[in-house]
């Protein structure tokens, strides 16, 4: 079967839709003949986005979504169920970057980094998922985790740590589907670079002098050699279709990064950088 065979005609939840890779997933759904329900923080970006997939014949609901708050996620949950019913894909996309060292972020911008990273994909779940299982039809939930949740990096912990926590919660949760027989796949999305505004959006702790050089370093190599959202969504989609778990628009470089973190954990090696990256931090 092909991807529009699986996901074509069905309703689709994307949050973290206005840019990036969550715009990417939209547009390519729509192709795919997908409802849409869009969501980002950034209202005025969300409705310009759903504004253009509308105007190509897609029937499109945006609605502007914090993450962080656990009710604006029921509320989503409750405008998609209105609107169009039962939904098909969950796609758990929204993400935030923070840079800077562990001890010059204040508590504020952890609780801000846990809240839309970890809690807005877990809350997210939890509104959704429920009705999605007692569906009882096959119907996939996507988490968007990162390449770098196989990996360890200094300056980039706040988004390490929250995409070693989404991929910990998807395994998780697909062993709760299974357990619980309940025809909802599950995946964690694992991409690499990808031109988006991450970088550009990403605040710094105390001292943003010291994260100056990681920043350029990062945002000129996803502006430079990262694929598009779109070119990302399609891959995603023709995968999560598929029923993948691990699904990535950038698989061997995931396949790197897991065999560096298997083997580091299989003997208990000491924390190392991986190989090159030195350069993110200047040296």
């Amino acid at each position: 079967m092909t991807t529009k065979d699986v996901l074509g005609g069905g309703v689709a939840v994307i949050t973290g839709a206005a840019s990036g890779i969550g715009e990417g997933l939209a547009r390519v759904a729509a192709e795919l003949g997908m409802k849409l329900v869009l969501a980002d923080i950034a209202a005025d970006r969300l409705k310009n986005v759903a504004d253009e997939i509308a105007a190509g014949g897609a029937d499109v609901l945006p609605v502007p979504t914090d993450v962080s708050d656990a009710s604006a996620l029921d509320r989503l949950a409750d405008a998609t169920y209105e609107r169009f019913g039962e939904v098909r894909l969950l796609v758990n996309n929204a993400g935030i970057e923070m840079l800077g060292l562990t001890w010059e972020l204040t508590a504020q911008q952890w609780n801000k980094m846990l809240g839309i990273n970890v809690l807005g994909v877990i809350h997210g779940v939890r509104a959704f998922g429920g009705r999605m299982v007692a569906a009882g039809r096959p119907a996939f939930i996507s988490n968007v985790a990162s390449v770098g949740g196989l990996s360890i990096m200094p300056v980039q912990t706040p988004y390490i740590v929250t995409k070693h926590a989404v991929l910990a919660f998807s395994e998780c949760l697909a062993l709760e589907m299974e357990v619980q027989k309940a025809p909802i796949t599950v995946s964690a999305v694992l991409p690499g670079p990808v031109a988006t505004r991450i970088f550009q959006d990403a605040p710094a702790g105390s001292n943003p002098k010291s994260v100056d050089h990681h920043r350029a370093v990062m945002d000129q190599m996803i502006t430079q050699h990262g694929m598009t959202g779109v070119e990302a969504g399609k891959l995603i989609l023709d995968q999560i279709a598929a029923g993948e778990f691990w699904v990535s628009p950038h698989p061997e470089m995931m396949r790197e990064a897991a065999a560096r973190r298997s083997a580091h954990l299989a003997e208990l090696t000491r924390p190392a950088l991986a190989p090159g990256a030195e350069r993110l931090l200047g040296h």
